[in-house]
């Protein structure tokens, strides 16, 4: 049996899942300006995926640099999105985002 496609999948899976919240952070805290080192990333990987000869690492690689590549779209979308009505609107909220009046809501806590 071979369960190279199946952990292969898994591990996309683990990855895609793992940027999201990477480029959540990332724009939160940086803004787009952070784009370049996902470029540079990207790139180095798609790079090291082409030379290496196992087929686990070199799949590994590439999805990892095609991640990196979306995570660049995926910031200019934010930055968009905080641009054209000044919220998150449904968006991850953050402790920091959040309102007193939120707050006295959501923990009771009438000060």
């Amino acid at each position: 049996m071979n369960f190279s496609g199946i952990l292969i999948g898994v591990l996309t899976f683990f990855l895609i899942g793992l940027f999201h919240p990477i480029v959540i952070y990332a724009e939160y805290y940086f803004g787009s300006r952070w784009w370049p080192v996902f470029l540079l990333v990207g790139i180095l990987c798609m790079i090291l995926s082409v030379r290496m000869q196992e087929i686990l690492w070199s799949v590994s690689l590439g999805v990892l640099g095609v991640s990196c590549f979306w995570s660049i779209k995926e910031l200019k979308e934010q930055e968009k999105e905080w641009k054209k009505d000044g919220s998150r609107s449904g968006r991850w909220i953050s402790t920091k985002e959040e309102s007193g009046e939120m707050r006295r809501w959501r923990y009771g806590d009438y000060r």
